[in-house]
């Protein structure tokens, strides 16, 4: 959808982006690019925008489109029915909200009959009109015409125009819009625990008696109160000091106070406002904080998701991997650099002294047997007794023991993708291969896995599914073209996020290679069928080529830009294979100058200084070398745990309130984020990363209900022993 400028400007100001640059890259989605290629190698068009900012154009781009199709639908609609007021149109034309427009729509989708309606049926309008124009000497005409002619007391008049006064009220824009702007500034969100459930609804203890500025509540406390009462134990509302907008209603309205028809309106504004007027914009209001939240909710998710799978590989080595279990023994298998299954087996050395022996005499020769160079353990059951159990095996080589996270293997290993890669094995082997997998390329193994199977997310089951679904994808496809893929070994898990491939032209990639045998350049991509010129140009900079001839197809640098890369390689008097690594020589050259010289479009100061770092190191991994986590060994379990303890730990989810770090005794902690520093922290991002290793302190343990408190603040790290 191209955007109009109307849009453009709303959006540069939601999401404070220059208006240049917000037409510059919506006009690049609207030609067909995608988002990780105009954020790689569009820079100079969108002004070198960050990744999340281009992403929050593209999702503007989709709910503007979505808010597009809703207006043209409700606007042929209305315009079909009586007593619309005149300038709901355009109120609709310049609405920007979907729970704005929902509610301006509302009145005027149902069928039943209102009390305006009755009063409007008995010929009562003329009168209503005379009150709201407060023209006394036309109303008491009216009253008097009516008390002749219909029998009808003035009592009984009043009441329905009243009524219909009260309806126009509340269908008035600028009654509306007045009324919002009050309540906006000062709704309360309120919510009660429901008589009988104080019991069952124990979690939700915080929330039972509690109330705070909409404005101000944050989306973990808003989708809490919101799940609470979808689960019936909470009543959630919105209030406010209706008086306030009520006096500004009249003073809006009321033109001639000391009239007679003034003390008719002024019933007709409190009906109008407390029936009709509130209640809708307490929904819209209600309904934008929970997609604000949902967004937040998302947004920290494929946060998150994101440094899940940018975790650091520790490349293809051979690796034992174990899925730990106490009576159904510890599911042990071994797998090549390739990540191909050389040996499994299940072993118990948690359930006797014999059979523990057993086990370490059996993981120290296999160890031997197949060369392995490093053990992956689950972090699920048993397995901080399993990590200890094989720190006391003696290893005739060196070996490196890390601790993964499992999350979403059981998901994996019981998937299609998992029958059809191990047909021959059963779910238990399957979960061990991931396991395994994931330590050498967590990329490539985690992908394979719906990323809201991950187990780092927050509220992801209250939120919109398809707005996480895409998020999360755009999360996956961001990693995987951040990093880059080898285009002779990914597989078309890996392939199908690529962008501009797909899922079926990553099978026809996959089909093309098996046939032909592996690509000797990226230029032979061309050859795969249904594989044209728009998606060459979309995916060609993201795969890598390491055998080619060409030493650029094992770079970032884009096809479009070897010519470039040529005339810096002249201009410098040496060959493109002469620019490669060639530190002193890259450093030399100045990216603005060169960028002015080569003129082109495409190739800025920004691209140039990418196209140079590419150079320097062609075939970099971004992705760090792994760490190993050392936790303290005397502690099991949470019942080790005393207040005041000083820990190693590791970040293993992020939240919008804090952040979750495993010490190793099975259930994490929470360090809320009032105690992650001893300043004011508004986003737990700015402070930690996901499997970031951090010390933290024992502040409370409540074993019954299974939580654990921690502090990182450094004045109380101040304290630590020794």
């Amino acid at each position: 959808m191209k955007l109009s400028n109307k849009y453009i400007a709303f959006v540069a100001n939601e999401i404070n982006v220059p208006h240049q640059q917000v037409a510059a890259t919506a006009q690049l989605f609207d030609d067909g690019n995608t988002l990780p290629f105009i954020c790689r190698y569009r820079k100079e068009i969108t002004g070198n925008l960050d990744e999340r900012k281009v992403e929050a154009i593209k999702t503007w781009i989709e709910k503007i489109e979505q808010l597009e199709k809703r207006k043209t639908s409700i606007i042929k609609s209305i315009s079909k029915l009586e007593n619309v007021p005149g300038d709901l149109v355009s109120y609709i034309e310049d609405c920007y909200s979907m729970a704005e427009l929902e509610e301006l729509y509302k009145p005027f989708k149902t069928t039943r009959k209102t009390k305006a309606d009755e009063a409007r049926a008995q010929g009562l309008e003329p009168l209503a009109d005379a009150i709201l124009e407060q023209r006394d000497e036309v109303m008491n005409t009216l009253l008097q015409r009516m008390g002749t002619s219909n029998k009808m007391t003035a009592e009984i008049a009043l009441e329905g125009a009243r009524q219909i006064a009260a309806e126009k009220i509340a269908l008035s824009m600028a009654a509306r819009k007045c009324a919002k702007q009050l309540i906006q500034k000062g709704a309360l969100i309120c919510s009660k625990v429901k008589k009988g459930k104080e019991g069952e609804a124990v979690k939700y203890t915080d929330y039972f008696d509690y109330k705070e500025l909409l404005s101000k509540c944050p989306s973990h406390r808003f989708l809490a109160m919101a799940r609470g009462a979808k689960e019936k134990y909470l009543t959630v509302t919105i209030d406010f000091e209706h008086t306030i907008t009520i006096s500004a209603l009249e003073k809006l309205i009321i033109k001639k106070p000391k009239s007679q028809a003034a003390t008719h309106l002024r019933l007709a504004i409190k009906v109008g406002y407390k029936r009709l007027l509130f209640p809708s914009i307490a929904n819209e209001l209600r309904q934008e904080a929970l997609e604000l939240s949902e967004q937040q909710a998302i947004s920290l998710f494929a946060s998150n998701v994101t440094q899940l799978l940018m975790a650091p590989p520790l490349g293809p080595r051979r690796i034992m991997g174990i899925d730990p279990g106490f009576r159904s023994g510890c599911k042990l298998v071994c797998i090549d650099e390739t990540g191909e299954l050389m040996h499994n087996e299940t072993i118990f050395p948690h359930t006797s002294a014999t059979l523990k022996k057993t086990a370490a005499s059996k993981i120290n020769t296999l160890a031997s047997q197949y060369k392995i160079d490093a053990i992956a353990i689950g972090n699920g059951t048993a397995s901080r007794e399993t990590e200890l159990f094989i720190s006391h095996i003696k290893f005739n080589r060196t070996l490196r023991v890390f601790v993964v996270s499992e999350a979403g293997a059981s998901v994996y290993s019981a998937s299609a993708l998992a029958r059809q890669e191990f047909p021959e094995y059963d779910v238990t082997v399957r979960g061990a291969i991931s396991i395994a997998r994931r330590l050498m390329d967590p990329l490539a193994e985690l992908v394979k896995i719906d990323p809201a199977s991950l187990g780092v997310g927050q509220y992801q089951h209250d939120v919109n599914a398809a707005a996480l679904k895409a998020s999360l994808d755009n999360a996956v496809a961001s990693c995987v073209n951040a990093v880059g893929i080898d285009l002779n070994t990914a597989s078309s898990h890996l392939l199908k996020h690529v962008s501009g491939i797909g899922e079926k032209l990553a099978e026809n990639i996959i089909s093309f290679r098996a046939k032909k045998g592996t690509f000797k350049t990226r230029e032979a991509l061309k050859k795969v069928p249904r594989l044209g010129v728009n998606v060459f140009e979309q995916c060609a900079g993201f795969l890598r080529v390491r055998e080619s001839n060409n030493a650029l197809d094992n770079t970032a640098i884009h096809p479009e830009s070897y010519t470039v890369v040529e005339q810096i390689a002249k201009q410098y008097g040496t060959t493109t294979q002469g620019l490669l690594h060639n530190q002193s020589l890259l450093d030399s050259i100045d990216a603005s100058s060169m960028a002015t010289k080569l003129n082109n479009k495409n190739i800025g100061e920004e691209t140039l200084k990418d196209i140079l770092t590419e150079l320097e190191k062609p075939g970099r991994d971004i992705r760090m070398a792994g760490k190993l986590v050392e936790f303290d060994k005397s502690l099991k379990n949470m019942n080790d745990l005393k207040p005041e303890m000083i820990l190693n730990g590791v970040v293993t989810n992020i939240t919008a309130f804090g952040a979750f770090v495993d010490v190793g005794v099975k259930q994490d902690g929470l360090v809320h984020v009032s105690k992650m520093a001893d300043e004011f922290v508004s986003d737990p991002l700015t402070i930690v990363k996901l499997h970031q290793q951090v010390k933290v302190k024992v502040m409370e343990v409540d074993i019954s209900r299974k939580r654990i408190q921690f502090s990182m603040r450094p004045s109380d790290l101040a304290n630590e022993p020794g």
